[in-house]
């Protein structure tokens, strides 16, 4: 079990680790261009050229941002931490599907089995907090049994 732990672990620091280095990369490129586009006779042209690189750089700062958020959800994750009840750390077993609480990044596949990465903050990360082997929950009128939580 501690291996599981240890390899959605991490798959969600690489998706994270993806995600800061694409937003960093992009907004390199978006400052590259911005220092490469020289003033034309078109002055209007040149400074919506230079708005919208900006505004890309911003976009991807935010993205950047975002990721950083990530990461620091994930460092106070500790992936050796076997838990009785569902939090920040743990996988839970359902009769829908297996989950890994710690950030939003879709479905990890460890094992050829799927495993779904969601956050506390999402609907059913909110709805399995705190749930224990065997209890239920609802979503999206769909019943959802907790099988196993470590």
């Amino acid at each position: 079990m501690n291996e599981l732990k240890q390899e959605l672990f991490k798959q969600c620091l690489n998706y994270v680790q993806c995600r800061m280095e694409a937003a960093q990369q992009a907004i390199e490129a978006a400052q590259a261009a911005a220092r490469d586009d020289t003033k034309s006779s078109a002055g209007d042209k040149y400074e919506t050229g230079r708005a919208m690189m900006q505004q890309e750089t911003n976009r991807n700062m935010a993205q950047l941002t975002e990721a950083n958020k990530l990461k620091v959800i994930l460092n106070k994750i500790s992936p050796a931490t076997i838990l009785n009840k569902a939090d920040a750390g743990s996988v839970v077993v359902t009769n829908h599907g297996s989950f890994y609480i710690a950030i939003g990044a879709g479905a990890l596949v460890v094992d050829d089995e799927t495993y779904f990465a969601v956050s506390l903050n999402s609907p059913i990360g909110q709805k399995l907090t705190g749930l224990t082997d065997g209890q239920t929950f609802e979503l999206n009128k769909k019943a959802y049994v907790v099988k196993n939580v470590f």
